[in-house]
Order: structure tokens, then sequence, then C-alpha cells
């Protein structure tokens, strides 16, 4: 399998930004690093071994981007005007300057495939409702799909653009996107077991999101054993894969429910835009 690594120059971000590609040809992927994850983690964690098959058979070619989240999501101390503008940066990087160097590289003509884990499938969910236009399907595996926690409730128009789950929920019935996303591949999945609480609770927000704005996507809750690891996330990601690429039919739902514990806490958006009504909705376990 070739490997190559690369360091270019980001104008969106004023200094150089590294990746790495993996195989030579075959579907485009695009891969985001989990919370503070470097472009090499992929490889470390054996998330690259989880997909060799494919890679070595060229019908998929992977490419593992940097992050910047110790400066904007992951910085808890920091200024949330100012960080929200920093990850704002790093996301026109990518869909401006590493997207079309991919397409380039890839040379195959497809649109591309963006996957994730953990912080690394916010990431991946916020580039692909962003811009349904550049990607065709969607992993995204045990990640938080709102900016709560991450900005500690700040909220602006460059953060409201960030957040999947108030966006959306923000969005008309009637706006282009929704066809777009009907007309692709969307999973989202997490365990039940250790560390996948706010993982479990945020993928439910957003079905329901899903649900009020008829937006069609699998949603998959796995067992109570499969907790928030890269031993989970090294199976999911290939298991998932023949199916997003619409090459097998879906399985059966991995659904096992369980009731909420009584102190799970759903975070409420004092700055919310959108209307009283939608954000009882969205937030309606609150009321419960």
């Amino acid at each position: 399998m070739i490997t190559t690594y690369h360091k270019e120059y980001s104008d969106c971000l004023g200094r150089d930004m590294e990746f790495k590609v993996y195989g030579s040809g075959g579907k485009p992927v695009l891969a985001i690093p989990s919370e503070k994850g470097r472009f090499f983690q992929w490889e470390e964690t054996g998330m690259v071994d989880a997909l060799k098959s494919e890679l070595e058979r060229h019908r998929l070619q992977l490419f593992v981007a940097d992050t910047i989240d110790a400066e904007t999501v992951c910085n808890q101390w920091g200024d949330p005007y100012h960080r929200v503008r920093m990850h704002e940066g790093w996301y026109h990087y990518v869909v401006d300057e590493l997207v079309p160097r991919i397409e380039e590289m890839n040379a195959t003509g497809q649109d591309l495939l963006v996957v994730g884990c953990s912080m690394g499938a916010y990431h991946a969910a916020n580039f692909f409702l962003r811009r349904p236009d550049l990607f065709d399907g969607l992993i995204a595996l045990s990640g938080v799909y709102d900016t709560y926690g991450m900005y500690q409730g700040y909220m602006d128009e460059v953060a409201y653009a960030s957040d999947p789950c108030v966006s959306l929920s923000g969005m008309s019935l009637d706006h282009p996107y929704i066809d777009m996303f009907n007309r692709r591949r969307m999973v989202f999945c997490c365990g039940q077991g250790a560390g996948e609480e706010n993982s479990l609770a945020a993928t439910r927000r957003l079905e329901q999101v899903f649900l009020r704005k008829g937006i069609r996507a699998r949603m998959d809750y796995w067992g109570f054993d499969v907790d928030h690891s890269w031993f989970w996330w090294n199976q999911q990601m290939p298991y998932f894969l023949p199916y997003v690429l619409g090459e097998e039919p879906w399985p059966p739902r991995a659904r096992q429910d369980r009731e909420e514990p009584e102190h799970t806490y759903y975070p409420y958006y004092p700055y919310s835009p959108f209307p009283p009504r939608e954000r009882l909705l969205y937030f309606e376990e609150d009321f419960d």
C-alpha cells in the first residue's frame, strides 16, 4: 500500500498544514482525527489496518487531515469568540483548500466520503451537513453534535453555523439541503457502554432533529458492552463502509434501548436564535 506525507501552506490559516494519504486510487475518503488528534492518528490507532484490504484493492483512498483542536474546540480556557473563529478558519481550510487538493490527487471525479470518530465525528458531520455538495456520504461514530460543551454555551452567528443540532433546528422544511441530504447516505453510530453517555444522548437529540425535518439517516445504537474506544470504532468503520458506498443493502438496525438515568442533563441554549416552540421540541427531555 502506497503511503505519502504532505505538508502544504494554508492561506486560510496562515501556516503549514499536514496530511497523510493511504492507497493510490478508488473512492476518496476524508478522515478527521479524534480530539486533538494529528494526521498520523489513524495509523497509530489501528484504523488504517482495519481498512487495509479496501486500500490495497484500490477501492478506497484515505486522506487523513490534521486538526487544530487544541486551539479551538478543546481550548476550554480560551476566549470563545476567538476560538469559534479559529475553528471557522480551519473549516474553510478543509473545504476550500484540502478538499480541492484531494480531488486533484485522487482524480477519479467521485465525491468524497467524510468519516470520523469522537470529536472527529462532530467535525465530519459538520462538514457534511454544511456542504452536502462536496460529500456524498458520512460515517460519524460516537460524536457529540452540538457545541454547548465545547464553548460553554457561547453562541453567535459563527458558532451557530457549526452547531448541527441548532442550525438544523432552524432550517426551513423547504430548504434545498434537505433534499440533498436525502439523496446521500449518512450513518451515526454509538455504543451504550462506558464513556458513551454524552455521545448516546447527543445522537438521540440529533435523531429527533432529523425526524422533525424529514431527514433520512441511519442511527445505530450498539450494545451495553460497546464503549468509547478505538477497539469498537475499528470494527464499526469497515462494517458500515459497504452500506454507505451503496454496495450492500442496509442490515437490520443494531439498537438496544434503555431508559435514560434521571440525572441525565440536556443543555439549554439561552441564546438560541430559533423560535421558542422549536426550542421546546429540541429540549423536550428537559420537561419530562
